[in-house]
C-alpha cells in the first residue's frame, strides 16, 4: 500500500532515489528477503520533504560528511584559498582592456594586506573581503582603489619571485631595510599625495604614495594609484632598492639611474605580459606585429594624456640612442627600454610558429624568459656604479648558459650596438661569438652628474641625493664663524627676553 504521508510520495521514478541500493547495501546476502519488495511500494522522498531536510541541515550543527573519516586533517580556513579582486588590468583610459578580476593565490587578510605589504596608516579605512573572501569593491571608489593598488603590487612582487625560482634562484625579494631582526612589510599609500602630480617610493618611509591631482582645464581628477603602469613602476624601484641599495643614490653614473628607471618602466610591460588576457589583447590590437601601436609599449597613458602627449608618459617602442640623451635619466632609460622592447619583438618573431602555437602564449613565454633574463642581469651587474654595457654582457653569459640558440644573443648584441650602448667586434649580420665581453659604446664623462628633473617622484625624493652632508656642512661653517668669533658657549640664561628667541 502507498504511503498517504504528505512528505512522501510514489515518484518511484526518480533517478535520486538510492533507498533500494542502500537497503540492499545494509542487509547481508545471505539474510536478504526473497523476493525483494516491489520497488514501486518503496516510499521515496518528496520535493517537499528534500526542502524540510535542507532546512534542518541549515539549521542544526552540521555533522562530518557522509563517509567522511574523522580523523582526517581539519578543513583549511577560507581565506588560505587566495581571494579574487576587481582591478584595472591597464591604465584607466585603455577602454579595450578596463577592470576585470584577477586571482590573488597567497592569504590575503583584511586592508588588504599580507606578510609583505599592508596598508598605510592613516589612509583608507581597511577592505574587508565579501563571504567568498574575496576583494570586490565598486569602481571608482576609495575601497576599489586600495584593492587595486595592493593587487598591482602582489602581482608584481611575485612576478620577480617567480622568475627567479623558475631557474632555481629562489629568494623573497626583501625591501631594502628587511634584515633577520626587521621583516617589516612595505605600506601602501593610494591617497598619500593630494592634489600631486606624482607619485614614488621612500625607503626611509617604506612606502609606496600615489598623487591625485585635477589637470588644467579638466573636471575629472585623475588617481594614479589606478594606473597599473604607475603602481607597477614605483613597486620596480622598491625591488630593485632591495637588490641593489646603492644604485638608487644620485652619485652614481647617470646610466646607473638609467638603469632604475628603465627597470620601472619594463616592469610595467613585463606585469602585462604575466597576464595571458593582456597577451591576448596585444595580438589582436597590433596582429602580432609589436612594433605597431600598442598600450604594451605606451607607459601611463592617462597620465601622458594629462599632459598633452598623445602617447603614454613614455614610449617604450623608440630609436633613442645614448647620444641622444646625455645625463638626463629619464632620456638615457628609454634609450635602455627601447632596446629591451625591440628584443622582445626579436624573440617573439624567433619564437612564432602560428601552426602549432598561439600567438598569445608564445608572446606569453617570451615575455617570461625576459623578464627573468633582464632581473639576473642586473642582479650580477656590479653593485656600485652599473653601466648598460655590464648588464648587457651578463644578458648575453646568461643566454648563453640557458642554452638558448645564438639568435637571441644576436639580437641582445645588434640591438644594444645600434643604440650605442656597446660595440660588436664583428659585422652584426655575423653570429655573436660565445664567452665574447663586448667593449661599452657612449660612456658617461668622468665625474657626470645625473639630471633626474624629467623622472619619477621617486628619482627626485632628497633621500636620495645624500642632503644630510649638506646640511651638517653648512651647520659646521657656522659653528667655525661662531668659534672664530668669540661665542663659544651657549648663550647666557637671561640673554633672550622671556619668549624673544622663538619669535
Amino acid at each position: 500500500m502507498k504511503s498517504r504521508d504528505p512528505l512522501f510520495s510514489d515518484l518511484h521514478n526518480d533517478p535520486r532515489n538510492d533507498l533500494r541500493t542502500d537497503l540492499l547495501d545494509a542487509v547481508p546476502a545471505e539474510r536478504a528477503p526473497a523476493p525483494l519488495t516491489p520497488v514501486s511500494y518503496v516510499p521515496t522522498p518528496s520535493a517537499a520533504y528534500r526542502q524540510h531536510r535542507k532546512t534542518a541541515q541549515l539549521l542544526d550543527e552540521p555533522g562530518p560528511p557522509r563517509g567522511a573519516d574523522p580523523a582526517a586533517a581539519a578543513v583549511p580556513l577560507t581565506f588560505a584559498f587566495g581571494a579574487r579582486v576587481l582591478m584595472w588590468k591597464q591604465d584607466p583610459s585603455v577602454s579595450e582592456i578596463g577592470t576585470r578580476k584577477a586571482f590573488l593565490p597567497g592569504i590575503v587578510l583584511d586592508g588588504p594586506r599580507d606578510a609583505r605589504i599592508v596598508p598605510g596608516a592613516p589612509g583608507i579605512a581597511p577592505v574587508s573581503p565579501n563571504a567568498f573572501g574575496d576583494f570586490i569593491a565598486s569602481p571608482d571608489s576609495a575601497q576599489f582603489d586600495a584593492v587595486h593598488t595592493f593587487a598591482v603590487v602582489r602581482q608584481t612582487l611575485t612576478m620577480y619571485q617567480r622568475a627567479l625560482s623558475a631557474v632555481g634562484a629562489e629568494m623573497p625579494l626583501p625591501w631594502q631595510w628587511n634584515s633577520s631582526v626587521d621583516t617589516t612589510p612595505l605600506q601602501l599609500f593610494p591617497y598619500g599625495l593630494p592634489n600631486v602630480m606624482n607619485a614614488f617610493y621612500s625607503r626611509s618611509q617604506g612606502c609606496l604614495k600615489f598623487g591625485d591631482f585635477v589637470p588644467d582645464g579638466q573636471a575629472e581628477r585623475i588617481f594614479t594609484c589606478r594606473s597599473l603602469d604607475i603602481v607597477s613602476h614605483e613597486t620596480g624601484h622598491a625591488v630593485l632598492d632591495g637588490l641593489k641599495p646603492a644604485w638608487l643614490e644620485a652619485d652614481n653614473p647617470p646610466q646607473t639611474g638609467g638603469l632604475h628607471e628603465s627597470f620601472g618602466d619594463l616592469t610595467a610591460i613585463f606585469l602585462a605580459l604575466s597576464q595571458l588576457d593582456q597577451c591576448e589583447a596585444v595580438i589582436a590590437q597590433t596582429k602580432a606585429r609589436l612594433h605597431d601601436k600598442t598600450f604594451l609599449a605606451d607607459i601611463a597613458e592617462q597620465f601622458g594624456l594629462a599632459l598633452g602627449a598623445s602617447t603614454g608618459l613614455r614610449n617604450a617602442d623608440n630609436d633613442l640612442k645614448l647620444s641622444d640623451a646625455g645625463n638626463e635619466v629619464h632620456a638615457i632609460s628609454q634609450v635602455f627600454t627601447g632596446a629591451i622592447y625591440d628584443i622582445l619583438a626579436d624573440l617573439f618573431a624567433l619564437e612564432r610558429d602560428p601552426a602549432l602555437l598561439d600567438d598569445a602564449m608564445v608572446l606569453h613565454g617570451v615575455g617570461a624568459y625576459l623578464r627573468g633574463l633582464v632581473l639576473r642581469a642586473l642582479v650580477a651587474a656590479p653593485d656600485q656604479g652599473a653601466t648598460f654595457a655590464d648588464v648587457v654582457n651578463q644578458m648575453l653569459r646568461l643566454t648563453l648558459a640557458d642554452d638558448k640558440p645564438v639568435a637571441y644573443r644576436n639580437s641582445i648584441r645588434n640591438r644594444f650596438t645600434l643604440r650605442e650602448v656597446v660595440e660588436s667586434p664583428v659585422a652584426l649580420s655575423e653570429d655573436h661569438a660565445d664567452q665574447a665581453v663586448l667593449a661599452p659604446g657612449v660612456q658617461d664623462a668622468p665625474g657626470a652628474q645625473q639630471d633626474r628633473r624629467a623622472c619619477c617622484g621617486t628619482m627626485n625624493l632628497a633621500e636620495y641625493y645624500d642632503i644630510a652632508h649638506i646640511l651638517d656642512g653648512e651647520a659646521q661653517a657656522l659653528a667655525r664663524w661662531c668659534a672664530a668669533h668669540g661665542r663659544t658657549g651657549p648663550a647666557p640664561a637671561d640673554h633672550w627676553p622671556d619668549g624673544e628667541r622663538l619669535r
